[in-house]
């Protein structure tokens, strides 16, 4: 089961928890334990054989479709980082400013396309599906370009980007329009010279029920906040259901979803990483393959020679 007591989001610190500030350094430096296989061949036979698929996607797969990761070298925008605009004081005292950085993203995705690993999993999805096999994506991403690659049983577990919760009464609405509202529009350029819209809060996107009206904020989890239990319900489900499980594209130091991989492999059920470099937590998997995912994904996800349909 999932440690339910992992249910807010959170990031291993970088300098205040020794252990885990050591894991986190180490991440690309760690040697692949010799246990471990990267043998395509013998993936795929484990492939092959898998009834119910859960492959746990971070933010790697948006970025080979341009798409800046949260925490990398494209983290920071203006001068703040992320973390200092995702979070519910940041909006509280400032919405104009977290709205035009929410404004940047949206666009951003926008101009976006599905890469190949989406497609191959969205392909895989398919074709299984018409043959009574299931394959499930747990994504840490908001972007929905797993959607837009065609993907139908995807589990976002922080949120969207192109949904929107009334700060008054609640209501979550999908708006996909651009910009969000005329007062955004050619806001959120990300240069640290420029300065603050400072719009208005009546101009920034509002409720659209007639009788409530108020603000709206993106509907993503940030930082501090409890995750949706609805959706980690379905996640637990998922993880324990599973008999093959692929990591993609995460870095594995944010919480809870860098512990879905090993609660997997905890239970004996094969875990494949699929990454640019090692993680905190490849030594527990069975399968690691490293590169580009738009490269590795295809080639473990096509169709097997065993497959009818």
């Amino acid at each position: 089961m999932i440690v339910r007591w992992f249910t807010s989001l959170w990031v291993v610190p970088r300098g205040r928890i020794g252990v885990a500030n050591s894991l986190v350094r180490r991440r690309h430096l760690v040697e692949v334990d010799r246990s471990i296989s990267s043998d395509m061949s013998e993936f795929r036979k484990v492939f092959s054989k898998a009834k119910h698929i859960a492959v746990i996607t971070g933010a790697g797969v948006s970025a080979e479709s341009g798409v800046s990761t949260f925490r990398g070298a494209g983290g920071s925008w203006r001068k703040w980082k992320a973390q200092d605009l995702a979070t519910p004081e940041a909006f509280s005292r400032n919405p104009s400013r977290v709205w035009e950085f929410y404004h940047y993203r949206r666009e951003l995705v926008l101009s976006k396309s599905p890469n190949a690993a989406h497609r191959a999993i969205a392909a895989c999805e398919a074709r299984l599906s018409r043959q009574g096999r299931c394959l499930t994506i747990i994504t840490q991403n908001a972007d929905e370009l797993h959607q837009r690659a065609g993907s139908k049983h995807v589990l976002e577990v922080h949120g969207n980007l192109f949904k929107t919760r009334c700060v008054s009464c609640g209501e979550v609405a999908s708006n996909h329009r651009s910009p969000i509202c005329p007062a955004l529009e050619g806001k959120g350029k990300p240069n640290p010279h420029v300065s603050d819209a400072n719009i208005p809060v009546d101009q920034l996107p509002r409720c659209e029920d007639e009788d409530c009206s108020g603000l709206v904020r993106p509907n993503v989890v940030w930082f501090g906040e409890t995750l949706d239990s609805r959706v980690l319900t379905k996640v637990e489900e998922e993880l324990n259901i599973c008999d093959l499980c692929l990591v993609v594209g995460t870095s594995s130091i944010v919480y809870p979803a860098a512990m879905f991989g090993p609660q997997v492999a905890s239970r004996g059920v094969p875990v494949a990483e699929f990454n640019m470099g090692t993680t905190p937590h490849t030594n527990q998997f069975a399968f690691h393959f490293q590169g580009p995912c738009g490269t590795t994904l295809p080639l473990a996800l096509a169709r097997h020679e065993t497959e009818i349909i």
